[in-house]
């Protein structure tokens, strides 16, 4: 994580916007933060915190919560408070903005309104086109949950693991060196999140409950399913055989007791159910003899039935043989007739083709000229090729005519063109004799516009001096009223202050006038006096009325203080009011505004309120005169451009008006030619092209009518050999003319019903013959008539006596089955018992060793403070390398698993000291030692806490107070190692305000307090 730019707006001291670059102060690698007590240099890590987490560190929250305490005090009313970070997490560049919520003024009436808090995510996205091509900004989001999880997720780390681990603050780790185990062990838990092994432990203490109750639970399950052997065994005449065994849940021998007796239960439920099982099948014997006799009699009864409908259907067919045999000689010649159909096809096809033939020859003849009627097809052909040699010696005449309307458009063009130019010369010749007038008009307005630039400009440097000495002035005459109400509450306190005081002496002497009596108030006959020593007190001082007590004297000193001290508050208010407006006052003064004021004198607000309107009113002219210098030099650039394309157009034309002569008369020589050429080639046509036209007609006519004279004849002598075919394929078949055998045809689908339905009768006659053939049915037909009503009856009677039977063996194999059931599951029950018990056992034993209560575990310690022990280690290894390098070697740091209070252990730690050998607690170190120790225990806890964040580079930190304890030689070994961690481009901020560190430390951030509230000035390290 690396840190770029962070601004401020009305955030905590800060009451005006603060930028601060941090690239350019990590490029020095090491960078001093520093500035005077309550200035903020702490404020600049809370921003930082609280623009990547929506909160600051710990108590620094505020009052207001949701951070309404964030707000500085010297904002303006108006501004908004905002925070806004940009840095690199996770090879990403984003920028994180917040703004806390605040009370602003209504727009409309009086009083205040609660702005929500708002937040944006952008991220840098270098790929798309921006500004300069250097990529641009992309919206992430603006809700707060999305961008706390997206900064959680990319920083891996808490806020708490954050601040301890960014934000080194050297008191913690200071107590932490001087804390007990139990203390420490709360501040790993925050940094490491080891709530997961408490709740590992939690877990198991809820297993070990919840397999003790999971155990009971099953003995009593069991017992359950003995009392529903018991109900299952009974079968409604009997009792119970057995009583259920004397056992309660939990009892060792239940299982065994249960199984025993559901054996016993099973035995006799078995032999009710063979005796059943026998009287089952001889039901099932007789009524499969009843079933017999019914089927021989309902298929005698099927037999007789058949054979009389066979004998009626057999008559039916007999009556349409008749009926059968006309639709067989149909199809008969109807099979002849199909071989005629091919001849009368062609002959139906031919005599239509020859229809349309002779119509078309009589349509072409009809538009033809009267001396071709006679002709035939060979002489019109004749005529038709003569007029397509006609046709084709006017192709020249043709485009000489073309040529000819060409010549004519290109006349027109030319004059068109030399009526355009006669126009466009008498347009330049007016426009270019009035250029120099506009030019110089143009050049006027450029010059004017100009000064007028410059005048408001002057103007301008002298508005905001002006403003600036009207709100000087308004502060002033506002302050001076301030002043008199701040010396008038001023005088007030001083004299209540004098009055307090005389009060409290007065009492004070008037106490001390009666002490004697106060004194004598506390002897006691045979003590001792504390002020003579004598035992005896023969007459005490009495008090007298009006006496002062030391409580009453005291309450006279508090109101002499109180009334003290808002004197103090009083002066010192009216000193500030005073000092303000001698600022205020000095500022109202200063040079003149306009040419008017001759001094520097102090002006009322009414006479700078004037000055400045006139200020204003003056720069507005002027600026509206200056706004024209654009238009103005725009205007000339045209009318240069214009003046430009006039000229050309001028000399273009006079060109244009030589070279059209030439053109006119070449265009008179080729139409004289074209002419005589056009006159031989109409003849009595009015044109050429009519002439073309009427050959071509003709020609077309003629070829048409011949073609039509030939395909009549072709068609004639195909009718007449179809006719020959026709005749002799009919007398072929039988039949006397093609006529008949034209009536006999029939279609596919006539032809296929009548088939279809002799194919029918004779399918149906064959079936009843076979029927009445059959052997069972004729022996069927000669026995008496069935009686199927008395067999039913019969069988119906013993599937009732089955049914008895069936139902008894049922009932019987389902008490068997009902108890198998239950003593299966009895039987499972029984073996999940014993791994209930080992698992019980098991869980009871890691809940123990977990817990720390458990004779198995020799040093007391819970999984969370065994967790939190071995990061201690590593903690307190990292921390070693840079310890020894800040003591040269001295001192190193160990974690101890010693037992400490209540028998417990493991979260001990200890520094070894090289000089004496000897291991003592980080407690004894002096305060120089502590700092080093806990800085090095920081970076340490650091480097561990990001590995356990999931190695997330930390490329930006800060180290706060604890500097100021160390000797110059200790402070260089500290720079050396802290100088250490800009190793791979890591930079490293202390926060401090040693003076020594301003010399050692060229890199910094200076906080600089003031009344109107904290700012920061910058310095980079090179």
């Amino acid at each position: 994580m690396r840190l770029h730019r962070l601004r401020l707006t009305a955030f905590g001291p800060f009451g005006t916007t603060q930028d601060i670059d941090f690239d350019e102060l990590s490029s020095a690698g090491l960078f001093l933060l520093h500035g005077p007590t309550g200035a903020g240099k702490t404020s600049v890590l809370d921003a930082v915190c609280y623009a990547l987490y929506g909160s600051v560190p710990g108590p620094r929250q505020g009052s207001g919560g949701q951070g309404m305490g964030l707000r500085s005090d010297h904002a303006r009313q108006g501004t908004r408070t905002e925070v806004c970070l940009e840095l690199t997490v996770a090879g990403r560049r984003i920028e994180v903005t917040r703004q806390p919520p605040w009370e602003r003024p209504k727009k409309r009436g009086t009083g205040t309104t609660t702005e929500k808090a708002q937040s944006w995510l952008r991220a840098y996205d270098p790929g798309a086109a921006g500004e300069g091509g250097a990529g641009s900004w992309k919206d992430l989001s603006r809700s707060h949950q999305e961008i706390g999880e997206e900064i959680t997720q990319l920083l891996g780390m808490s806020k708490e693991q954050f601040c301890q681990v960014v934000l080194l603050p050297q008191g913690d780790f200071a107590r932490f060196l001087r804390a007990d185990a139990e203390a420490r062990g709360k501040l790993l838990g925050r940094l490491f999140d080891t709530r997961r092994f408490a709740a590992v432990e939690q877990r198991l203490a809820e297993q070990r409950r919840t397999t003790e109750a999971e155990v009971k639970e099953g003995d009593a399950a069991l017992l359950a399913d003995a009392h529903r052997m018991q109900q299952a065994a009974d079968d409604g005449r009997h009792g119970a055989e057995l009583p259920l065994p004397d056992v309660a849940p939990g009892d060792p021998g239940l299982a065994a007791d249960v199984l025993t007796w559901a054996a016993v239960a099973r035995t006799s439920a078995r032999e009710r159910l063979t005796i059943a099982h026998c009287a089952l099948t001889a039901a099932e014997s007789a009524q499969a003899a009843a079933e017999r006799g019914l089927g021989d009699v309902r298929e005698l009864d099927r037999l007789q039935r058949r054979f009389t409908e066979a004998t009626k259907r057999a008559e039916q067919l007999d009556a349409r043989a008749d009926e059968m045999r006309d639709l067989q000689e149909r199809l008969d010649r109807a099979r002849k007739a199909g071989q005629v159909a091919p001849a009368l096809g062609l002959r139906a096809s031919a005599e239509a083709e020859h229809r349309r033939a002779a119509h078309e020859e009589t349509r072409t003849r009809a538009r033809l000229p009267e001396t071709f009627a006679d002709s035939g097809a060979p002489g019109l052909a004749a005529a038709a090729r003569k007029a397509a040699e006609e046709l084709g010696g006017l192709a020249g005449a043709r485009r000489a005519e073309h040529r000819l309307t060409e010549i004519s458009a290109e006349r027109a063009a030319v004059e068109r063109q030399e009526r355009a130019d006669d126009e466009l010369l008498q347009e330049a010749t007016g426009w270019l004799a009035g250029w120099e007038a506009n030019r110089a008009a143009l050049q006027d307005r450029i010059e004017s516009a100009q000064e007028s630039a410059t005048h408001a400009e002057r103007l301008a440097g002298r508005i905001e001096p002006a403003q600036a000495r009207l709100d000087a002035a308004r502060r002033r005459d506002r302050l001076a009223q301030d002043a008199a109400s701040a010396h008038e509450r001023a005088l007030a306190a001083r004299e209540h202050s004098t009055a307090a005081h005389e009060h409290w002496l007065a009492l004070k002497e008037q106490r001390l006038n009666g002490i004697a009596a106060e004194l004598a108030a506390h002897l006691t006959d045979g003590e001792p006096c504390a002020v003579c020593g004598a035992t005896e007190h023969p007459e005490p001082a009495r008090k007298i009325a009006g006496h002062v007590d030391r409580g009453a004297e005291e309450t006279a000193l508090a109101a002499h203080r109180r009334a003290d001290q808002e004197r103090t508050a009083a002066d010192r208010a009216l000193g500030d009011v005073r000092e303000s407006l001698a600022a205020a006052t000095e500022a109202a003064r200063g040079a003149a505004t306009t040419e008017s004021e001759t001094s520097a004198d102090e002006l009322s607000v009414a006479e700078l309120s004037a000055s400045v309107d006139t200020l204003r009113r003056a720069h507005a002219e002027a600026r509206d005169r200056a706004s024209g210098l654009h238009a103005a030099r725009e205007a000339l650039a045209r009318a240069e451009r214009e003046y430009d394309r006039r000229l050309a157009g001028q000399q273009e034309a006079t060109t244009r008006a030589a070279s059209r002569a030439t053109l006119r008369d070449a265009l008179d020589r080729e139409q004289e030619s074209l002419d005589t050429e056009l006159t031989r080639a109409r003849g009595a046509s009015g044109s050429v092209a009519a002439r073309a036209s009427q050959l071509e007609r003709q020609a077309a006519l003629l070829t048409e009518a011949a073609d039509a004279a030939r395909a009549a004849a072709d068609t004639a002598e195909r009718l007449k050999d179809a006719d020959a075919r026709l005749a002799d394929a009919a007398f072929r078949a039988g039949f006397d003319t093609p006529v008949t055998a034209a009536a006999a045809l029939l279609d596919d689908a006539r032809y296929s019903e009548i088939q279809h339905r002799i194919d029918a009768w004779r399918n149906d006659r064959a079936a009843v013959r076979a029927v009445l053939a059959e052997p069972d049915t004729s022996t069927a037909a000669r026995q008496p008539a069935a009686d199927l009503a008395a067999a039913r009856t019969a069988a119906e009677a013993a599937a009732h006596r089955l049914r008895t039977a069936a139902s008894g063996r049922d009932a019987a194999a389902s008490r068997c089955a009902e108890l198998d059931r239950l003593s299966g599951r009895a039987a499972t029950r029984t073996r999940r018992l014993a791994p209930l018990r080992s698992a019980y056992d098991r869980v009871a034993r890691l809940a123990g060793l977990a817990a720390g209560t458990s004779a198995d575990n020799e040093r007391r310690m819970r999984l969370e403070s065994y967790v939190l022990a071995a990061r201690l280690e590593q903690v307190a290894a990292a921390a070693t390398v840079r310890l020894r390098r800040m003591s040269s070697g001295r001192y190193t740091l160990v974690h101890s698993d010693d037992r400490t209070g209540r028998g417990r252990s493991g979260l001990g730690l200890h520094v070894v000291d090289a000089w004496t050998g000897r291991e003592r607690d980080t407690a004894t170190l002096s305060g120089g030692e502590t700092f080093f120790a806990s800085l090095a225990l920081a970076l340490g806890l650091a480097d561990v806490v990001t590995d356990e964040a999931g190695g997330v580079r930390l490329d930006t930190l800060f180290i706060d107070e604890g500097f100021g304890s160390l000797d110059d030689q200790t402070l260089d070994e500290v720079l050396d190692v802290l100088d250490s961690l800009r190793e791979r481009d890591r930079s490293v901020g202390i926060v401090s305000h040693v003076a020594d560190l301003r010399r050692r430390v060229h890199a910094q951030l200076e906080v600089v307090k003031g009344r109107a509230g904290s700012a920061v000035r910058q310095r980079g390290g090179s």
